[in-house]
């Protein structure tokens, strides 16, 4: 039995498709757990504990770090992500996750 290319029907991201047809692939995000401080008097949180500036957690980021100025960059991501200056986060530890 001979398929006739012109009536292939797609059914996935690699079936059905001619070669030369380029497929868009978005990119990964790539994670990162990270430990900081911001800065007692500028940090708005409505908990009332001693370390309300103090936190944790996962960052999703489109591109990885760089191991040289990566903490610069993540600084200023958080600083944005709280309405802080970059001055005003002290990066404690970070790592990526996989």
């Amino acid at each position: 039995m001979e398929i006739d290319k012109s009536e292939a029907m797609f059914c996935g991201p690699f079936h059905g498709r001619l070669r030369r047809t380029p497929t868009n692939l978005s990119t990964v995000a790539t994670k990162y757990y990270t430990h900081f401080v911001t800065a007692r008097a500028k940090a708005q949180t409505a908990a009332a504990a001693a370390n309300a500036n103090e936190w944790s957690g996962v960052v999703e980021l489109r591109h990885p770090l760089e191991h040289v100025g990566g903490t610069r960059e993540l600084r200023a991501l958080l600083a944005q992500s709280f309405d802080l200056d970059s001055d005003d986060i002290k990066i404690l530890h970070w790592a990526r996750l996989h």
